[in-house]
C-alpha cells in the first residue's frame, strides 16, 4: 500500500525544517503509512520578546531549531506580530500564505491530507473552508489533522467557519497547554462535521506515543 502524503503546515515561529525536527516522534509511529512533506511560510518573524514563541516543551533554537521563525499571518498588521488571543479586525499576509500553499500543491503534490501545528492548524481549518467553499481548485484534501487548533479572533477570518465543514477531522489537543488552552481547541471543533478527538494530557507539542498510534491509524485506514 502507497504511503499516504500529507502536507505539513509548522506553528506560529517555526519553519518547516524545525517542524519536521519536531515531529519526528510522529513520523516514526506512522513511517509505514505516512509520507510527510514540509512547507515553510512565506513570511519572516522579527524576534520580539514580548511574544511567546510556539514551543514544543521548552525546545529552542539549536541545531535544526528556530533561527528563521516564520508566520502564516499576523494579527497585529503595524507590528507584524501574532496572538492567537488577539482580537482584530483584519489580519496581514494570509493570502501570501494561501499562494505558498497552492504552489506545494501544484509542484508537490497531489496530497491525500493535511496537518497543521497550532497557528498552522489554525491556517489548515482555513485551507478546509477555501476548499469547501470551491475558491481553490488545486486543493484536493481528503482529511485534515489539526493539532493545538483555534478558531481565529480575526474579524475578517469569520467567513471561514460556517457553515460546518464536511472533511474528516482529526483534532488533537493537550489539556496541560499554556499557549492554546485546550478550550480554544474545543471551540474549533463546532466548525467542523463529526470531528474526531484524540486529547493528552500534556502541553503544546504534537503527541506521538504508542498510546497514541491506534487513535492515528485508525483515523488514517479509512483514506488507505
Amino acid at each position: 500500500m502507497a504511503p499516504l502524503r500529507v502536507l505539513c503546515i509548522h506553528g506560529y515561529r517555526q519553519n518547516g525544517s524545525s517542524y519536521r525536527e519536531k515531529t519526528g516522534a510522529l513520523r516514526k509511529l506512522l513511517k509505514k503509512q505516512v509520507e510527510f512533506v514540509y512547507l515553510s511560510a512565506p513570511h519572516s518573524v522579527q524576534q520580539a520578546s514580548s511574544e511567546a514563541p510556539e514551543k514544543e516543551n521548552g525546545s529552542g533554537p539549536g541545531p535544526g531549531g528556530d533561527e528563521d521563525p516564520r508566520g502564516w499571518w499576523f494579527s497585529d498588521v503595524q507590528a507584524r506580530s501574532f496572538s492567537a488571543q488577539q482580537h482584530c479586525e483584519e489580519s496581514l499576509g494570509l493570502d501570501e500564505s494561501v499562494t505558498a500553499v497552492r504552489e506545494a500543491v501544484k509542484v508537490q503534490g497531489p496530497f491525500d491530507g493535511i496537518l497543521g501545528f497550532s497557528q498552522g492548524a489554525a491556517f489548515v481549518a482555513m485551507l478546509c473552508s477555501l476548499q469547501e467553499q470551491k475558491l481553490e481548485p488545486e486543493f484536493s484534501f481528503r482529511f485534515a489533522i489539526l493539532v493545538a487548533g483555534f478558531r481565529s479572533a480575526c474579524k475578517e477570518h469569520q467567513k471561514f467557519y460556517n457553515p460546518p465543514l464536511q472533511i474528516p477531522s482529526l483534532h488533537v489537543f493537550g489539556l496541560e497547554d499554556r499557549v492554546i488552552p485546550d478550550n480554544m481547541s474545543r471551540e474549533l471543533l463546532a466548525s467542523f462535521q463529526d470531528p474526531q478527538v484524540l486529547t493528552h494530557p500534556g502541553g503544546h507539542f504534537v503527541p506521538a506515543a504508542s498510546a497514541h498510534r491506534p487513535v492515528y491509524q485508525d483515523f488514517l485506514k479509512r483514506f488507505q
